[in-house]
């Protein structure tokens, strides 16, 4: 929400410190590093989107194994911004 609502870097910090907490200046943690969390108030919640986004992947993978298509652009595109490129890799593998 925030990031729809405003393009102060403040605030955006403030919010994501918020969230995910802070790392450790002298450490090795990152910010968030050790709990993973969606920013959902429900773990329910939290749990049944995961549920479908997982479903929603294997059915790209059904249908479009090489992420050829629109679709598959898409991912292939947050693979590479989440720093995932070797999952594509795999993919190509087989």
């Amino acid at each position: 929400l925030t990031l729809r609502d405003t393009e102060d870097g403040f605030v955006i910090a403030d919010a994501d410190f918020r969230l995910r907490g802070g790392g450790e200046a002298l450490g090795t943690r990152q910010s968030g590093a050790p709990v993973f969390r969606l920013g959902l108030p429900e773990a329910d919640l939290q749990d049944g989107l995961i549920t479908m986004a997982n479903r929603d992947a294997a059915l790209l993978l059904e249908k479009d194994p090489s992420l050829a298509g629109p679709r598959g652009a898409a991912a292939r595109l947050l693979l590479r911004l989440f720093g995932r490129e070797a999952a594509m890799e795999t993919l190509r593998a087989g």
